[in-house]
Formats: C-alpha cells, sequence, structure tokens
C-alpha cells in the first residue's frame, strides 16, 4: 500500500492541555501535549511514518529517498516541502502573535512565511479567538497599546463554535483562545513574533521573550481579509461523502469531508493527499490492502499513488496543494 499512516512530533508548551492525549489518543509521556504536528517535514519536529515499507523513516527522509515527486506537479514551484498540519489543544490562551510573509521572513529568519488556516475542532462554550483588528490603526498607535498593555482593547474578538474557519494571512495578528481544538493548517515555517503574552512566564522562571519590533515590522494594522469563522465554499454531496471547501490558496486546498458510507478519491500526479480523521472510524483501501483509520490518525498518500476509498463512518480534514 501506498498510503502511509504518520507518528507525530509532540510540543509541550505552557498553554497547552490532555485532550489530545486522552480523546484523540495520542501517545507521548508530555504532562501538557499542546501540539501534534501531524505532518511535518519541518526541523523543529518532523512526524515519522508509521506503517509500511517505509516504517521508522521520517516524512522527510522519505521524500529525500523517493525524490520531490511524491509530493505532485504543484508543488515543483516550492523549495521545500510545502505544508505543515497541526492539532492544537489551548487549555490556556496563546500569545497575541504574528507571522511575517515569505519577504520578510526569507530576509530575516532564514526560511518561508507563514499564513495558516483554523478548522476548529471542538471548544467550550464561549470560547473566543482574536482575529485581526476591529477597525485599522496606526503603527504609533500599535507601538503605544503594547507599551501601556491596551492592545486587547483594540483586536477583533470572535466567539468561535465547532466547525468555524478562519483564513489567517501572513502578517494578521491573531491569537487561540482557551478552551479551544483546532486542526491549523500552515505554511511549512516556525517562525512567530510575540506582540502580548499576558504576563507569563516560561519554564526558567523568565517572562516569555516578546519580538515587538519585528512584530511592528510586518503586522496588517487592519480588520481580517477574509470573513470570521466561514469555510469558503458551500457543502456539496457525493455518493457516500459530503465535502466543504474550507479555504484554499497557493500553498493548501482543504476540504472537511464526512464520510457516511464511502468516498472514492484519485491521487493523482498534481498532489499528495493528507488525511487526518478528527472522528469516527474508517478503513482505507488501496491496491487490494486495507488500513483501519480512527479518531486522530494522519495518513499521507504520494502524489500519482492512483484511487483509494474510504469507507465507514468519520469526519476528516482532506488536504493538497
Amino acid at each position: 500500500m501506498k498510503a502511509m499512516k504518520l507518528f507525530p512530533a509532540f510540543k509541550d508548551y505552557i498553554w497547552g492541555g490532555t485532550k489530545l492525549r486522552d480523546e484523540f489518543g495520542k501517545q507521548c509521556d508530555l504532562s501538557k501535549v499542546a501540539e501534534s504536528w501531524e505532518l511535518s517535514c519541518h526541523k523543529d519536529g518532523d512526524s515519522v511514518i508509521d506503517s509500511g515499507e517505509y516504517k521508522g523513516m521520517t516524512l522527510a527522509q522519505f521524500v529525500e529517498k523517493a525524490g520531490k515527486s511524491v509530493l505532485g506537479a504543484d508543488c515543483e514551484k516550492f523549495e521545500n516541502f510545502p505544508i505543515l498540519i497541526k492539532l492544537i489543544d489551548a487549555k490556556d490562551n496563546l500569545s497575541v502573535q504574528v507571522h511575517p510573509d515569505n519577504e520578510y521572513a526569507l530576509r530575516v529568519e532564514g526560511e518561508y512565511g507563514k499564513t495558516e488556516m483554523w478548522y476548529v475542532v471542538d471548544c467550550e462554550p464561549g470560547a473566543s479567538l482574536l482575529y485581526g483588528f476591529t477597525h485599522e490603526i496606526s503603527k504609533e498607535e500599535f507601538k503605544e497599546r503594547i507599551e501601556k498593555n491596551t492592545l486587547l482593547e483594540v483586536t477583533n474578538r470572535v466567539e468561535v463554535h465547532p466547525g468555524d474557519v478562519f483564513f489567517i494571512e501572513a502578517r494578521t495578528l491573531h491569537a487561540i483562545g482557551k478552551g479551544i481544538l483546532i486542526a491549523e493548517i500552515q505554511q511549512n515555517s516556525n517562525t512567530t513574533y510575540r506582540v502580548y503574552d499576558y504576563g507569563r512566564v516560561g519554564a526558567d522562571g523568565k517572562p516569555r521573550q516578546l519580538h515587538v519590533e519585528k512584530a511592528m515590522d510586518v503586522t496588517r494594522l487592519a480588520p481580517p481579509s477574509r470573513p470570521a469563522g466561514k469555510p469558503q465554499g458551500e457543502k456539496e454531496s457525493f455518493d457516500g461523502y459530503t465535502s466543504v471547501l474550507l479555504a484554499s490558496c497557493e500553498y493548501f486546498t482543504v476540504h472537511e469531508m464526512e464520510v457516511s458510507e464511502k468516498a472514492a478519491l484519485c491521487a493523482d500526479e498534481k498532489s499528495f493527499h493528507s488525511i487526518l480523521v478528527l472522528d469516527g472510524s474508517l478503513t482505507l483501501q488501496m491496491e487490494g490492502e486495507e488500513m483501519p483509520l480512527k479518531k486522530g490518525d494522519s495518513v499521507f498518500i504520494p502524489a500519482g499513488a492512483g484511487d483509494y476509498l474510504l469507507t465507514g463512518k468519520a469526519k476528516l480534514v482532506h488536504t493538497r496543494v
């Protein structure tokens, strides 16, 4: 079988909880499981192939061994693996932060910038997040509000519900709020500039580092470019499943799929496929073999692998370039 189940890299940031271990079956020894990097070729956390011929090899090692053709023709324009997919459990608020665009990040950080999207998998009643500004402000006001700790007075706070979608274009100020579990699909980058962190200290007992000057260089001081919470497309019905386009840009195209019986799909030569199961269970059938999938499982299917069939009843996030 050409499809490969992946084992994630884990992060134990101070704001994390235990839902990824308790509810999604993630196996690790961390007391807090803030993030699981489900599809990653990033140096800060590689996912590892957990099935088949290449079991035990990192995804990055597999791509290097097999060649970039396994990523697909639509990925030829990218120097590196184009995306990173995470599950994020925010038991507490994340810092108010911003990511640079490609031009700034390559010049200053030596890696690409970060455009991302969030899919709200679950949340506590009344949970909210920050998404851009309520109105346009000046750079001078931005600086003054950071210094006086009044920045939250002009940020756009949005109450969230399961199934909500947020497209976070590079340079958009944002923050995931406490009580939210998110699937994040992003550019393959780990550059983050913290602007405000609620006065918290890190494991070393010192205030966590802020990056105010860099944030002032890159932040778009205006409301977000896309509507809050709404997917990009409408729900479509197919034989045995439904699909909704959540977001599409030059780096990723993401659908939410609800399989009620079956879904016949094809990984053509244009792009690899990623499957992240959010609820329920499935069987992936390909080349006469079967792979059982449960909540929390992540699968990489190389470009050109051909037809495959998902059977069962489940909700999943399907990503390609």
